[in-house]
């Protein structure tokens, strides 16, 4: 039996959607992460120029 849309989509192209998924994937995971450090670690780096502007 043949695909409904024809000759338009491709075997491939599943897969492809697959991988764009996945790169997705990693790239949210990745700035979970770097959100994740940037707020525990934020508030220090904050303070440590604050005690470089105090101290110009």
């Amino acid at each position: 039996m043949s695909h409904p849309l024809g000759g338009i989509m491709d075997k491939g192209s599943g897969m492809q959607g697959q991988g764009l998924v996945e790169y997705a994937m990693i790239i949210v995971l990745i700035a979970v992460i770097v959100i994740v450090v940037l707020a525990l670690i934020g508030p220090a780096i904050g303070n440590m120029f604050s005690n470089v502007i105090a101290n110009i």
